[in-house]
């Protein structure tokens, strides 16, 4: 099977951003003392972690998906966003206290503009996470079946 010059330079791209989302992750990771909602700050530090891994393996295995060039670009483009949006959703109501989406992590109602940035990164990046990972998972499914 050849494996075209865009499939691998993606791959290429996603362990690259999963490293630097790892990275920024741990860097998060110093100033939870300091964050107005600490407990949300260590959620950004675990979502930096976690997503960056995540980016990692998907860039292991971005040369197995059976996907049309279309749908493996739109894959790599929802992943990306959703990662870093979800860590940088979490890293805004860890500095600033908000994040009334979040109860379980103590976010509090926070001003009107930083609950609107906040609620709107969760919602969207929620929608491209799985549409992203539906998409990974029939991309394997194809490269299965054709085995």
């Amino acid at each position: 099977m050849v494996i075209s010059f865009q499939k691998k330079l993606q791959s290429k791209r996603l362990l690259f951003l999963g490293v630097l989302l790892f990275f920024l992750g741990l860097l998060v990771g110093l100033f939870i003392p300091i964050m107005a909602n600490p407990r949300m700050g260590l959620s950004s530090h675990l979502e930096g972690v976690l997503n960056g891994i995540f980016l990692l393996a998907l860039g292991l295995i971005w040369e197995r998906l059976d996907l049309s060039q279309k749908w493996l670009n739109a894959t790599f483009w929802l992943t990306v966003y959703g990662s870093f949006a979800n860590f940088l959703a979490v890293l805004i109501a860890a500095a600033t206290g908000a994040g009334k989406m979040m109860p379980l992590a103590g976010g509090q109602e926070g001003s009107g503009v930083v609950e609107a940035l906040v609620s709107f990164l969760l919602i969207s990046l929620s929608l491209a996470m799985l549409t992203a990972c539906s998409l990974v998972l029939m991309g394997l499914y194809n490269h299965l079946k054709s085995k």
